[in-house]
């Protein structure tokens, strides 16, 4: 059985986290899957999935470590494209990726104690997004 639906966020950009766990957790419950994965997708090339310990420090810490790696100060060629000031965007993006898959078992989520999903949203501006939630299984 394939199941999709999805989680809906009003976002801030430059490296705004959300942390989608519960959402994804109700979505799994919901769908009466067993066993199987779950995979949360975002459309777009700004937007970047993965997990942390959702906590103040590595809330402040992921956003420094992704400055000192991408400046978001810096031209990119991707800027000289579209003049949109947002390559810096775009490469934190790939660098993370735009998905992220989790088995289910037993009808839950096989995440470990301190590690939540989360959606980050590195663009230069504000904007709503939609993340894609597939609960695939028996």
């Amino acid at each position: 059985m394939i199941i999709t639906g999805e989680i809906r966020l009003s976002t801030r950009g430059y490296c705004d986290i959300h942390d989608v766990t519960s959402e994804v957790e109700d979505l799994v419950a919901k769908s009466g899957i067993a066993s199987g994965t779950v995979t949360v997708f975002v459309p777009g090339s700004t937007g970047a999935m993965t997990t942390i310990e959702y906590e103040p420090g590595l809330l402040k810490d992921l956003p420094q470590f992704l400055e000192k790696l991408i400046p978001s100060d810096k031209a990119y060629e991707h800027d000289k494209t579209w003049h949109d000031g947002n390559g810096f965007s775009h490469l934190r993006a790939a660098l993370l990726g735009p998905d992220i898959t989790v088995p289910i078992v037993a009808g839950r989520l096989t995440r470990g104690t301190w590690q939540q999903i989360i959606f980050i949203d590195f663009d230069n501006k504000g904007r709503q997004r939609k993340l894609v939630v597939q609960i695939m299984g028996e």
